[in-house]
């Protein structure tokens, strides 16, 4: 997995409108992250936005796939699709397309809020 710095670059200018975008290098890709949530990754020079089943349809309709990877026994799909490709070349629509995806980012995250410290869990009664 790639992501070079000029498309790295390329994909920050393009969400400039959209806020301040922050590009962490992980497992030879890159992860993208605004206030600190990662609503996009960046792949073999290629942007994949965060989806959930409300913007999937979305992405499938445009022609978009997953991202992918080949796990052990079998292809391994993350809840990343393709950015469709006339976004990369027109800032205020990928901006569009990122605000959807950090939005699903967000709600996954309040999804997976754990519980505060010190609070229990409700325990099964016995009978």
């Amino acid at each position: 997995m790639t992501a070079s710095r000029e498309f790295c670059a390329h994909v920050t200018d393009l969400l400039s409108g959209f806020g301040p975008v922050a590009i962490r290098r992980m497992f030879g890709g890159a992860g993208v992250y605004r206030d600190g949530v990662m609503f996009a990754l960046v792949a073999y020079d290629t942007l994949y936005l965060k989806v959930d089943d409300t913007t999937r349809p979305e992405y499938e309709s445009a022609g978009m796939g997953p991202f992918t990877y080949e796990g052990k026994s079998e292809p391994v799909s993350l809840g990343y699709f393709q950015a469709p490709p006339e976004t990369m070349e027109d800032a205020d629509m990928l901006c569009d397309w990122a605000h959807k995806a950090y939005g699903v980012a967000l709600r996954a995250k309040a999804g997976k809020k754990k519980p505060a410290a010190g609070a229990q869990t409700p325990r099964k009664r016995r009978r």
